[in-house]
C-alpha cells in the first residue's frame, strides 16, 4: 500500500513540465498505426515511436516522482517493455501514447508498491484552474489549499482519474484506455469523484 500521498507544485527547469490540451486527428492516428505496424514487423522501425514520445512520457512519470534519475529509469523500463510487448498491440481508436501511458501507469504503482515511499503529485496552476471551473467554485489561495487536502484523502484509483483529466489533460477516451476501464465509466467515475470533493469543500 501506498502511504500518506504527497502533493506537489515544485518543478526542475530543464524538464519541460507544460502540457497543452491537444485533440489528436483520426488521420493522425491512422498514420501512427500504420508505424506500430512497421515496428511490429521490424522492431528497428519503433525508432520514430521512441523519439516522438519520450519526452512526454518522462513529464508524466516526472510528475508522479519528482526525481530525474528514478524518472529516466523508469522510463527506460517503459519503453524497454513496450518493445517486448508491441505485437500485442492493436488499434483502439486512441492515440498510440495511451497504450505507453498505461504502462508507465502501472510502472509507478508498482514502483510506489514495492519501494514504500510516498508518492507525488506535481501540478500546475493550469490544472488548477481548470479543476476549480468544473467545480464551479471561486478560486482562491484558500480554496486551493483546500483542494490539496481534498485530493491527499482520495483513493489510489480516483486520484489517477483527477490526474489524467486534469493535470495530463487527456480526453475522457484516453483515461479510459490508460486506466483500463470503458469510456463511460471514465465519464461517470470522474463526475462523481468531482461531486464529492465539491461536497468535502463545502463542508
Amino acid at each position: 500500500m501506498l502511504s500518506k500521498l504527497q502533493l506537489s507544485r515544485s518543478h526542475i527547469k530543464n524538464v519541460g513540465m507544460s502540457m497543452s490540451k491537444k485533440s489528436v486527428s483520426v488521420e493522425h492516428m491512422q498514420q501512427e498505426w500504420l508505424e506500430v505496424q512497421a515496428a511490429q514487423s521490424n522492431p528497428a522501425r519503433f525508432r520514430p515511436l521512441y523519439n516522438r514520445y519520450y519526452d512526454p512520457i518522462f513529464r508524466f512519470i516526472f510528475r508522479r516522482t519528482n526525481e530525474e534519475e528514478l524518472t529516466a529509469d523508469i522510463c527506460s523500463q517503459v519503453f524497454l517493455k513496450a518493445l517486448q510487448r508491441l505485437n500485442s498491440y492493436s488499434f483502439k481508436g486512441v492515440p498510440f501514447s495511451a497504450w505507453l501511458y498505461r504502462i508507465a501507469s502501472n510502472e509507478i504503482a508498482q514502483h510506489y508498491r514495492a519501494s514504500q515511499k510516498n508518492r507525488v503529485v506535481s501540478m500546475e496552476e493550469s490544472s488548477f484552474s481548470d479543476m476549480i471551473d468544473e467545480l464551479d467554485e471561486r478560486d482562491t489561495e484558500g480554496l486551493r489549499q483546500q483542494l490539496l487536502q481534498t485530493l491527499d484523502q482520495l483513493r489510489e484509483g480516483d486520484l489517477q482519474l483527477i490526474e489524467l483529466r486534469f493535470f495530463e489533460q487527456r480526453s475522457f477516451k484516453e483515461v479510459a484506455e490508460i486506466a483500463g476501464i470503458t469510456e463511460n465509466n471514465a465519464k461517470v467515475r470522474t463526475y462523481r469523484i468531482l461531486e464529492r470533493m465539491k461536497k468535502k469543500l463545502s463542508n
